[in-house]
């Protein structure tokens, strides 16, 4: 079955096994990028086996039964490329970005990596080693675990209040055979998104993918996460005390999920409070400091309160958190900081929303969003994750819909979804002893490669 979304260059079909294939034409260099997509995450874990979505693409880096790990590498390399994956709430994927002439080897690449990669117990051993070591690094990193704690308590039903990489004591516990049935259920081309970008022809590349992943059977169809997070109706707190050469804050707010209405007029909320709104969850694992011309920046930042402020909102196949993280400079009581920042928030919720204020947030909005529509490797990262978390159209409209935001509807949106009773505040204040503050770079929480 053919889908054309109506777009020059752009192509979708879906084979008869289930997967869904985007082909998009851009012939300005010759190079391709190959996505692989699986619509599988941190969502779908339980407790006791949390993290494996993760560490079960650590294992698909180890080789499959057709391909070696170092030929793999090797592969790659020749090609004059580069190659990665990640894991997430939604999604796990892989890519390759490569000269054009390696197109037909990166699929084939893709194909056994659905259907052949082999587990053997060394090396899940071993990745239990690297996965534990990761783990331990986030918490030694006192916003890692402020953003990890505040989740949690935001969230208290929904799976996304666990961490992608996992709960140490499930990371000791999960098998060879726990990971390996993970894969098996999951890893269906029923249940994947292939996406190439680049200099190709779309005719052609679909005969070659229907080719090469064709013949692969498809799976069963995975369970639906059924658990819907219940409202929450009043304020919650967090305050910790650890290492750390700093205060750090973090306001999470109960945000929709994609496809809802409001997505767009939260986006255009941010840009105002922090500019320049993305969309790239790629991009978004170092957070997002703020445009010198915010909101934020002026209050807290020129306001000589906070040395940093990161936000973060990030497309989510269900409702997920709006978070606004700021580091306090030494020797301010956060207490300043969060009426500052709240009394920003109320500025919107009063309708104090200026023509140009609107205007810059939408038009930052739309030129990052072009500048990351210019590369290979970018397009077809975000034509596949829209497209695994809902569909590939949703991220084509996003500039429609940015565009129609009013200031009413950011008024509308901010009494109604960034209020006191739909908030949790974290403060991690620092412990005796505390070491020097990490390099500045944002909230960790994103995506795990």
């Amino acid at each position: 079955m053919r889908r054309d979304s109506g777009r020059e260059g752009l192509r979708v079909a879906r084979l008869d096994n289930g997967l869904t294939v985007i082909l998009r034409e851009m012939r300005q260099v010759r190079l391709v990028s190959v996505w692989c997509w699986y619509r599988v995450g941190s969502r779908d874990e339980r407790p006791g086996i949390t993290g494996i979505s993760h560490w079960v693409e650590h294992m698909n880096f180890k080789g499959t039964r057709t391909i070696s790990k170092d030929d793999v590498t090797r592969l790659v390399e020749l090609a004059g490329g580069t190659w990665n994956g990640y894991t997430w709430l939604d999604v796990t994927t892989y890519f390759e970005t490569v000269q054009s002439a390696a197109l037909e080897e990166m699929l084939r690449l893709e194909a056994s990596r659905m259907t052949d990669c082999l587990y053997p117990e060394a090396e899940v051993e071993r990745e239990r080693t690297v996965v534990i070591s990761e783990l331990q690094g986030g918490e030694n990193d006192p916003r890692c675990y402020l953003e990890r704690e505040v989740g949690g308590t935001a969230l208290q039903a929904h799976p996304y209040r666990w961490p992608t990489i996992g709960y140490l004591s499930d990371l000791r516990a999960i098998t060879r055979d726990d990971l390996y049935r993970h894969y098996r259920t999951y890893y269906a081309p029923n249940n994947a998104v292939l996406v190439v970008a680049g200099d190709l022809e779309a005719r052609k590349t679909l005969g070659l993918v229907r080719r090469i992943f064709g013949r692969i059977r498809r799976g069963g169809d995975p369970s639906p996460v059924r658990t819907v997070e219940p409202p929450q109706s009043g304020e919650r707190r967090v305050r910790l005390r650890r290492p750390s050469g700093a205060v750090y804050l973090d306001f999470a707010f109960h945000a929709p999920a994609a496809p809802d209405p409001d997505f767009a007029t939260l986006l255009v909320a941010d840009g105002i409070l922090a500019g320049g709104p993305s969309v790239n969850a790629w991009a978004a694992n170092s957070g997002r400091g703020p445009g010198k011309s915010s909101r934020l920046y002026r209050a807290l930042v020129e306001g000589d309160l906070a040395s940093e402020v990161v936000t973060a909102l990030v497309p989510s196949r269900h409702p997920y958190l709006y978070r606004i993280m700021p580091t306090a400079k030494e020797g301010v009581d956060p207490g300043r900081i969060e009426a500052v920042l709240l009394g920003e928030i109320d500025r919107l919720a009063r309708g104090d929303i200026q023509a140009r204020d609107l205007d810059r947030a939408k038009n930052q909005f739309l030129a990052r969003y072009a500048l990351e529509s210019e590369s290979v490797t970018d397009v077809a990262h975000q034509l596949g994750f829209f497209e695994t978390i809902d569909s590939h159209q949703l991220y084509l409209d996003l500039p429609r819909r940015v565009r129609r935001v009013t200031a009413e509807d950011i008024s509308r949106l901010a009494r109604q979804r960034l209020d006191e009773a739909h908030r949790t505040v974290g403060i991690l204040v620092p412990a005796q002893g505390a070491p020097p503050p990490p390099p500045a770079g944002g909230a960790t929480g994103g995506p795990r490669p």
